[in-house]
């Protein structure tokens, strides 16, 4: 198993204001329902940020967790940046060297 917390990357400000307008108009790919951070959930996320590098992620109504907390945990566990955090709705960063360089999030210096 991979240690977590060892890829952390570490974003200023005018890169999260590139990943936020990245992130505008992308539609949510994980949902947190009434489960909250279940491993399973923990994985999807894992998976997806792996296929994308930056996502949308919902709170739904049932959420148990308060969103902060939320945000703050599922970054930690996936090993990825809390690029943004409005209303219920996260987004998430995590470069991926495998990815194609033309699919690769090129972030501004």
């Amino acid at each position: 198993m991979k240690e977590k917390g060892k890829n952390k990357v570490t974003l200023n400000g005018s890169q999260k204001r590139y990943l936020r307008g990245l992130g505008h108009h992308l539609e949510q790919t994980v949902i947190i329902g009434r489960e909250g951070l279940s491993e399973t959930l923990v994985q999807s996320t894992d998976d997806v940020l792996k296929a994308r590098e930056l996502i949308k992620v919902k709170l739904g109504q049932n959420c148990p967790l308060d969103k902060k907390e939320a945000a703050d945990r599922l970054a930690g566990q996936t090993d990825s940046c809390l690029v943004q955090l409005i209303g219920k709705t996260i987004l998430l960063y995590r470069p991926n060297r495998d990815l194609a360089k033309e699919q690769r999030i090129r972030l501004p210096r």
